[in-house]
């Protein structure tokens, strides 16, 4: 099998190929995961915070990418009242997280390279995915767009006895590692990893956080220490 966009998100190539998404689903609770990735239970909530992101995220992308998610997705404008054809408030924060990000010339800067690339590669044994936001192979870094309600507010991570930040609550230090991973797979490198957050706050905040290395090593070893289990899970 082939992974493509047209098949990245689709079960069947789940199935096959493992991601950080999935892995981490796992890690959190393997009943779920399994029922999801079998198609017998999907999660609960909200999908507008799911669609906030690919908004954001089809814009950086391109400008064809962008009106094309905005075509396919006519449930995000206002279908009654006043605001009748207008961007549902959510999608207006949006539109001012991303005039966040273009007012910074530094994020223009790094922001530069192939958008939504997807690589394959092998970690452990096991065929992996991943799709990266942004990468140039001539540079030493790579970039992951994220949205977050906060930069400073404190997360508790089950284990921890400590309050923490969203990079580590939602384990993206992982996510991280799996990249880095498959660039040096495939193109023989192992690039730092930095992720653009902007926040979803009435006036957006955004920042330029670096991944540390030592952080990225852990959740390699954390992958290389679960894989079996979880692969056994899915089989």
């Amino acid at each position: 099998m082939t992974v493509n966009k047209d098949n990245y998100y689709s079960l069947d190539t789940s199935f096959k190929y493992q991601s950080a998404t999935w892995f981490k689903k796992f890690l959190t609770c393997e009943a779920e995961a399994m029922a999801e990735l079998q198609g017998k239970w999907t999660p609960r909530g909200d999908p507008t915070a799911l669609l906030v992101g690919n908004y954001l995220h089809s814009y950086f992308e391109s400008k064809q990418a962008h009106e094309s998610f905005i075509k396919g997705h006519p449930e995000m404008f206002s279908t009654r009242g006043s605001s009748k054809g207008q961007l549902k408030a959510p999608y207006k924060q949006a539109d001012a997280m991303i005039a966040t990000l273009e007012a910074d010339e530094n994020v223009q800067r790094l922001y530069q390279g192939e958008k939504e690339e997807i690589l394959t590669g092998d970690l452990f044994g096991v065929e992996w995915m991943g799709k990266l936001d942004c990468f140039d192979s001539t540079k030493s870094f790579f970039l992951d767009l994220k949205t977050t309600q906060s930069l400073h507010k404190k997360y508790w991570k089950p284990g921890e006895r400590q309050p923490t930040s969203f990079v580590d609550a939602y384990n993206y230090q992982l996510q991280m590692a799996v990249y880095q991973e498959l660039i040096y797979q495939n193109y023989g490198t192992r690039p730092r990893a930095f992720i653009i957050a902007v926040t979803k706050e009435d006036v957006p905040d955004h920042a330029v956080i670096e991944v540390p290395q030592y952080r990225m090593d852990e959740a390699l070893e954390e992958i290389h220490d679960s894989t079996e289990h979880v692969e056994a899970v899915k089989s």
